[in-house]
């Protein structure tokens, strides 16, 4: 199958996990009601911070790369595996397996982009608030979110080009969904420079937005200890452990998923689900995390669900 006239196959087999009999459609039916409840979340907090003119502020419009972020995330994993349970042919093509690799990267690298904007923004408006306004104009905001995407896509591009010197000589994914690391054993040569690379831009984007959150972070907190204005507090804790807690989770998750990579003796399977959960507990999440612990987002969908009741 490797081998022929024309060349390598374009056609990759990926791994599966174990089902036992009469379990494939109840595990495809619980993976589509999460697909559709991480959608369904998503897109009702995009559409409030849209359509309702309170929530037209700078925290929310950098905000709204989140949900996105994450629909991009869960639209490119979920869908691709539930169709190979219920198929099950657990085949892929290349350039769709590089497609699928790439906006799951994107997804990973875009959200501590959005999370590291978001701090500097409550930064500004918890520490600096009479000069909120002047700092934080369309302009400005409008240049931070091109900056997140920007960032985002020219890292990632930058670390999937270094596939294009070698050459594939496998077809065997191992692994639920296409990833950049699976994607460099499938190549022949030496992958030493690729693998340095993408723990580089890996460990480069890590540094950078981790940085930014500790420094934001840390003034929001000397800000905290310094007023007596009880609001104040209440304000900062709320927009802060919103972001601490999604930040959290995913660390966790990504961490042990690209650590897992470079150390054989661990086990597969446990690096297949640590992968999933890394890209299905933000876009589940996310949402009711901000649902809780921002006033205003809550507010306002509790108004509009009592108006449909009522």
């Amino acid at each position: 199958m490797e081998n022929s006239s024309f060349g390598i196959s374009s056609q990759l087999t990926l791994d599966t996990f174990f089902i036992p009999p009469g379990g494939k459609y109840p595990v495809f039916f619980f993976g589509l009601a999460i697909y559709l409840f991480g959608m369904s979340c998503n897109l009702t907090l995009m559409s409030l911070i849209i359509l309702k003119e309170n929530l037209h502020k700078p925290m929310y419009f950098i905000l709204i790369s989140l949900p996105l972020n994450d629909l991009i995330g869960i639209t490119a994993m979920l869908p691709k595996i539930l169709s190979n349970i219920v198929t099950e042919t657990h085949i892929v093509s290349y350039p769709l397996c590089v497609l699928q690799a790439f906006l799951l990267h994107m997804c990973a690298g875009g959200i501590l982009f959005v999370l590291a904007a978001m701090s500097v923004d409550r930064y500004i408006a918890i520490c600096m608030p009479l000069r909120y306004s002047s700092y934080m104009t369309p302009r400005i905001i409008a240049l931070i979110i091109c900056l997140v995407w920007g960032c985002d896509f020219v890292f990632i591009l930058s670390l999937f080009s270094l596939q294009s010197r070698l050459t594939r000589c496998r077809s065997v994914i191992l692994n639920v969904f296409c990833d950049n690391p699976s994607l460099v054993k499938l190549m022949c040569g030496n992958t030493a420079v690729n693998n340095v690379i993408g723990l580089f831009i890996t460990a480069f984007i890590q540094v950078l937005c981790m940085s930014i959150q500790a420094y934001s972070y840390l003034k929001i907190l000397i800000a905290c200890l310094s007023r007596k204005q009880s609001d104040t507090k209440t304000k900062a804790v709320n927009t802060c452990v919103a972001q601490l807690v999604i930040l959290l989770i995913f660390e966790v998750a990504g961490t042990f998923t690209v650590l897992s990579h470079r150390f054989k003796n661990i086990s597969t399977d446990l690096q297949k689900v640590m992968g999933m959960l890394m890209f299905l507990l933000p876009p589940l999440i996310n949402p009711i995390v901000y649902g809780l612990y921002t006033s205003e987002i809550r507010r306002t969908f509790l108004d509009i669900f009592k108006k449909r009741v009522t």
